[in-house]
């Protein structure tokens, strides 16, 4: 396979089978952090194999043997979790870091976080722009304040951030979130997965308390990964005939992805929880739609852009306002992307709107990804209408899916 572009196809647009997933990043390197502060007390099964799991594995390793009398530089690349998550768990240990990673990370905010982590008596400066990566941490000193506030509509990996390490502070913490918290199941898969591992919190209202406790014995078992599944449901959407099976999907889950199964209803395909896992497939009936909120699961807006856009079908979507410092700014690599066969996405202040009355499904396209692994795997599945997809830089899926390629070649889609 290039590392350049590959080129995709569906010889019959019709789908069938059994797709295993990896493990959700997002609880993998949550547990990975949990497991780190236990001390080895809490063990994990089914960890991600996606490349962020790996950079974030690999950087625990080193702050575990790093040498206390040298300053230690850890490189997270492309992995802006690990950089979230680390800026507050390097604090906790003893010795001087330097916690750095892309160009592109390097012009992701992460002021906020820093400025709650400085309210509670960290050491941390900047290596160059304020506000930006790289960071300094002299991590071992003592946070003795316990009340924090943050704001709730930037990123709600600051403060998951914030409450991985909430137990082992001296005194606890109180977060307060200042106004409205975007991607809350996020937050609630945070405090959810400290729970099985023993430590136990209180919300109320916007406020958040953990009070210092240790961490007990037990085994965090991660969840296939629903961002994955929202792929292989846009495939089943755009096919002609298709079924999915993907074991391991629970209906209750802790990620907030699982908003999948609703909002693709919509778009006719149905999904079942059975013993082997969710069965999802093809079905007449859709809805009509038009409106879809991402407030609470932004990694899906990609994916259903591109989709409704290839279905011709025009929707407005609102909730997506974060989308603008992730990996790129994904609002204006979509809106760029699906001008390409026709599509606009026009702003309305927060509310955006899909118009799909120039779109023609021309016999080939290409598309960039600009170094976004949603991007590649959001427009990958437009292979089951156009009779050819070239995507640049495939390479970017290891991000989170790293099979996903050989994955699509084991059901029935041509790679070249």
């Amino acid at each position: 396979m290039s590392l350049s572009s590959i080129k995709l196809s569906h010889p019959n647009r019709k789908i069938q089978g059994t797709v295993q997933l990896t493990g959700s990043k997002s609880e993998s390197n949550r547990a990975l952090i949990i497991q780190a502060i236990s001390k080895g007390t809490v063990h994990v099964e089914n960890l991600s194999v996606a490349a962020d799991t790996v950079i974030m594995k690999r950087a625990l390793e080193q702050t575990r043997d790093a040498n206390t009398a040298t300053q230690t530089t850890i490189d997270i690349g492309p992995a802006g979790t690990a950089m979230r998550f680390l800026t507050s768990y390097l604090n906790l240990c003893e010795g001087s870091y330097v916690l750095t990673g892309t160009e592109r990370m390097q012009q992701r905010p992460i002021g906020i976080l820093v400025d709650a982590l400085h309210s509670l008596g960290a050491e941390i400066t900047y290596g160059n722009k304020t506000g930006y990566p790289p960071l300094r941490i002299q991590g071992g000193a003592s946070l003795k304040n316990d009340r924090v506030r943050i704001k709730g509509d930037v990123s709600s990996q600051y403060i998951s951030s914030l409450l991985l390490v909430a137990a082992s502070l001296k005194n606890g913490l109180t977060l307060e979130i200042d106004g409205e918290l975007t991607s809350r199941p996020y937050v609630t898969m945070t405090l959810n997965m400290l729970q099985e591992a023993g430590i136990r919190h209180a919300w109320t209202d916007n406020t958040i308390a953990i009070q210092p406790q240790n961490f007990q014995t037990a085994t965090i078992y991660v969840e296939p990964d629903w961002s994955a599944a929202s792929y292989w449901y846009a495939i089943v959407a755009l096919s002609d005939e298709g079924s999915i099976v993907l074991p391991g999907l629970k209906a209750h889950s802790l990620q907030g992805d699982i908003a999948i199964v609703d909002i693709m209803s919509h778009f006719g395909v149905a999904s079942s929880f059975q013993e082997d896992g969710l069965h999802i497939a093809k079905v007449a009936d859709g809805t009509d739609k038009s409106l879809f909120d991402f407030k609470e699961c932004p990694d899906l807006a990609q994916t259903i852009v591109a989709l409704a856009a290839a279905l011709k079908r025009d929707i407005s979507i609102t909730g997506v306002e974060t989308l603008k410092i992730k990996e790129t700014d994904r609002l204006m690599a979509l809106k760029t992307e699906i001008e390409k066969f026709g599509a606009t996405l026009v702003a309305d202040g927060e509310t955006y709107h899909l118009k799909t009355s120039g779109v023609q499904l021309h016999t080939a396209v290409a598309f960039d990804t600009y170094e976004d692994h949603r991007m590649a795997m959001a427009f990958a599945p437009l292979a089951m209408v156009f009779d050819e997809v070239t995507i640049h830089e495939p390479i970017v899926v290891e991000k989170s899916y790293p099979d996903f390629w050989e994955d699509l070649q084991n059901h029935g889609f041509k790679i070249n």
